[in-house]
């Protein structure tokens, strides 16, 4: 049932959709605002005040996550450019760098807190969640308990997954109220990965689920698996950013497009553009292995497929398609090899 409610959510999103000058949300994932920290999930604190300053230079409004995102299926954003920032696990330097920073800007931001790891080494504690929970703009949200792998495993039952998914983030959302008494109907997936059977689950439970995938915000996405554009320092330079803050989702239905799981590696994404896009302006790249091939079908339906097979667990095909006044269509499709250990 609850998979046939997104279906249909996302069909009444898309039949109402145009390629006007409509704006998206742009939603920005960060880890560490740090110096010091793994430089994979580190930006750089001159790096952050970077990423500011272009917010800023280029008049997008800094939002709120929920309302943002909310808007943003709904196609209630007219031609407002918009911009929301995330952070995921709430590590410390999240309180000492990039909230300072933020608040005197006025900016609202999301917090995504894996709750068992609360007060552990270069965690915040409870006492600054509750501090900066307590701020207005800030939301703090659910990144489940343990930080676990949650979509299905291949030797797992579906009785075990059940008990193990359920425990996981009905766990960390109780605690999340019990101890900041915030119920945010929000999820960010440990590591990015989602199934369908994950997505479900935040279905039922009326949440919006948010991925590491990239790309914007727009009425075609699916609420359950919304991109995001990674801004640790390999990503997030200024010299690619304007791109990305003034990118639309490319408005193609999320509910015609796989959950994720690469039944074969490398894995076939088979879409089909709106009339008024063209097949010969679509540019799609796979993780790694750079600007890939595209079949096209006729009629606006395109086939994708790497050359060659992945040997990272988690990996990509983002397509691109010129938009308007600069900017560019964007859509990130996001793969899952579950053949491939957890890391």
């Amino acid at each position: 049932m609850a998979k046939k409610t997104i279906r249909f959510f996302c069909g009444l999103l898309l039949a109402g959709s145009t390629l006007s000058a409509q704006a998206d949300l742009v939603v920005l994932q960060y880890h560490h605002v740090s110096n010091a920290t793994p430089p994979a999930t580190s930006t750089s604190v001159s790096l952050f005040d970077g990423q500011l300053e272009m917010i800023k230079d280029l008049q997008l409004d800094v939002v709120s996550l929920q309302s943002g995102t909310q808007a943003a299926l709904n196609g209630k954003l007219a031609n407002q450019k918009q911009v929301a920032i995330t952070f995921d696990d709430a590590y410390e330097s999240v309180y000492t760098e990039a909230a300072p920073r933020l608040a005197r800007r006025g900016h609202p931001y999301t917090i995504f807190v894996n709750t068992r790891a609360v007060g552990g080494p270069g965690y915040m504690t409870w006492e600054q969640l509750r501090e900066l929970g307590q701020r207005a703009g800030v939301t703090i949200a659910n990144h489940s308990h343990d930080h676990g792998h949650l979509a299905k495993r291949p030797d797992e039952s579906q009785s075990q997954w059940d008990q193990r998914v359920k425990t996981s983030i009905d766990r960390a959302q109780s605690i999340l109220e019990e101890k900041l008494g915030t119920d945010a109907p929000l999820f960010a997936y440990p590591y990015g990965e989602f199934d369908a059977r994950l997505e479900e689950k935040l279905a039922e439970r009326g949440w919006l689920g948010f991925g590491q995938h990239s790309g914007a915000v727009g009425e075609t996405s699916g609420p359950t698996r919304l991109p995001r554009f990674p801004m640790a320092n390999a990503y997030g330079q200024l010299n690619t950013l304007k791109n990305k803050l003034l990118s639309k989702a490319l408005p193609v239905d999320a509910s015609t497009l796989p959950a994720g799981i690469a039944t074969n590696n490398p894995p076939t994404l088979e879409f089909t553009l709106p009339e008024k896009l063209s097949v010969n302006r679509l540019a799609c790249f796979a993780s790694g292995q750079g600007r890939i091939d595209i079949d096209n079908l006729g009629d606006g339906s395109v086939r994708v497929t790497a050359p060659k097979a992945f040997n990272s667990r988690r990996f990509r095909y983002n397509c691109t398609h010129p938009a308007d006044n600069g900017s560019y269509y964007w859509l990130s499709q996001q793969w899952l090899d579950l053949s491939k250990p957890e890391d």
